[in-house]
């Protein structure tokens, strides 16, 4: 399984941030001592322990602000005029910033310990919400890519999930519109229901009317939040154990496909059925559609995050046709190479929306 919410840290400009107060005094004491005396750069100096604050804990400020004072002495007695007034002047000055300096580093500290109990929160939260996948179900192996949007986002508002049942293997993927924690609110309100509906319901059709049920019930209970207000396209997927076929039921959402060999078919409803939250008011059907799925065949089910993503010219993307020069490739490394070309297709690629791609594989020695 290959799961990708985590954005790499920036290293560089955070290096060049934690030196610039000490390339600060260096440039300031050279430049004064090179220049005429009456050209006097010594009054950047007070910027450093400022600068400091920035990247340096509260003892390497308060180290900085005193380098500054020794600099500042220096520079005094390099120009040959005793430690006067405006020496004093300037020496004041630089404590007076290092001590605010300080209060800012000690505040900034704070705020990024309180930020990393979020975020250990947060992955707690995902663990639970979106738990990682088995690398295989009952001869079915699976493969996962997930990119939340947001920047310091783990989950977003698309869901999966993979379970073995009584039935079958049965798997869901969404997308509940809207973004932020209204929309995660929801994807949890849906993966709670299904993970107790798919070892329930006998068929697909029922586990979908057990997630409107489930929706309606929390948007009752929870008169405050605005879960009736959203909706959820999603395909459910059911892989019998006895059976060479795949049970597919689409629910407004992208079609899976099928990768066949070379080949790469659309798994198209055979009639269209309204998102989660919407049918149950309309009394709306989901059928059901049975597919051939023999060894070696592989269901890639996707959100809109990977078949809306544009270039630069606007253009969406084209996922079938990469797939076709794709299909040679097992499916850990079909998903590197999906999410390589994804970020490299366009600036705004994948960058707007969530993106959840799960690749169900039939094996050809099904386990036991």
């Amino acid at each position: 399984m290959r799961t990708l919410p985590e954005l790499p840290r920036v290293g560089a400009p955070r290096t060049i941030v934690r030196w610039a107060p000490l390339l600060l005094i260096a440039l300031a004491a050279l430049f004064d001592v090179l220049t005429p005396g009456q050209q006097r750069y010594d009054r950047f100096l007070a910027a450093a322990p400022a600068l400091a604050a920035a990247s340096w804990s509260v003892r390497g400020t308060a180290g900085i602000g005193l380098l500054t004072v020794a600099a500042e002495l220096a520079l005094s007695v390099d120009r040959g005029s005793p430690v006067g007034p405006a020496a004093v002047t300037a020496v004041v000055v630089i404590l007076t910033v290092t001590v605010a300096a300080c209060y800012a580093s000690r505040v900034r500290q704070n705020r990024e310990r309180d930020l990393a109990e979020v975020r250990a929160v947060a992955d707690v939260a995902q663990s639970v919400l979106l738990r990682p996948l088995p690398p295989a179900l009952a001869g079915v192996e699976l493969n996962l890519l997930y990119v939340g949007a947001a920047a310091q986002a783990r989950i977003g508002g698309d869901f999966y999930e993979a379970l073995r049942t009584p039935f079958g293997v049965r798997l869901i993927v969404g997308d509940v519109q809207g973004k932020g924690l209204p929309a995660v609110e929801v994807a949890s309100v849906l993966l709670g229901t299904f993970r107790e509906a798919a070892y329930e319901a006998p068929d697909l059709a029922a586990v979908v009317a057990r997630l409107e049920t489930g929706m309606v019930r929390y948007s009752e209970q929870v008169p405050s939040s605005d879960a009736a207000e959203r909706f959820a396209t999603a395909v459910l997927v059911e892989l019998p154990p006895e059976g060479r076929t795949a049970r597919v039921l689409n629910c407004g959402h992208p079609a899976p496909l099928l990768l066949r060999g070379p080949e790469v078919l659309e798994v198209e409803p055979s009639s269209p059925a309204l998102p989660l939250n919407l049918g149950a008011l309309l009394n709306d059907r989901h059928p059901v559609d049975t597919v051939p799925f023999e060894d070696g065949d592989r269901l890639l089910i996707f959100t809109d995050g990977v078949s809306e993503a544009r270039d630069r010219a606007g253009e969406f993307y084209p996922l079938a046709e990469r797939l076709r020069g794709w299909t040679g490739s097992g499916s850990a490394r079909l998903l590197e190479q999906l999410h390589a070309d994804l970020l490299a297709y366009g600036p705004g690629a994948g960058a707007g929306d969530d993106i959840a791609v799960l690749v169900a594989g039939r094996l050809s020695t099904a386990a036991p």
